[in-house]
């Protein structure tokens, strides 16, 4: 069992930046895969970043070059860090996290100010 909680989000205004945490409880060294998921209102949760084991990330195309994902295996612990934020970043950020089975935490808010 992991148990996921985020932290972080809060109000940016654009082009500010904003770093959202997901502490890890539990099983953490069974965890083969973490990341990030969003969803904004009316929409489906689309995938952000992840980070697998071995350090290996991927991102999606509207993200990349602006957020950087990274754990802290000691803390537990991994981070979104996202700069240059624009009004389509607004969300509810999910951590998830994968063993054998994938859980997830319950979300934190960013907004986007224009």
């Amino acid at each position: 069992q992991v148990q996921l909680v985020e932290s972080g989000g809060g109000l940016v205004q654009v082009g500010g930046s904003l770093r959202v945490s997901c502490a890890a409880s539990g099983s953490f060294f069974s965890i083969v895969d973490m990341g990030w998921f969003r969803q904004a209102p009316g929409k489906q949760r689309e995938f952000v970043a992840r980070m697998s084991v071995d350090g290996a990330t991927a991102y999606a195309d509207s993200v990349k070059d602006r957020f950087t994902i990274s754990r802290d295996n000691v803390k537990h612990t991994m981070y979104l860090q996202m700069n240059n934020l624009k009004p389509d970043d607004t969300a509810v950020y999910y951590c998830y996290a994968t063993t054998s089975r994938q859980f997830w935490g319950r979300g934190t808010q960013v907004t986007v100010s224009s």
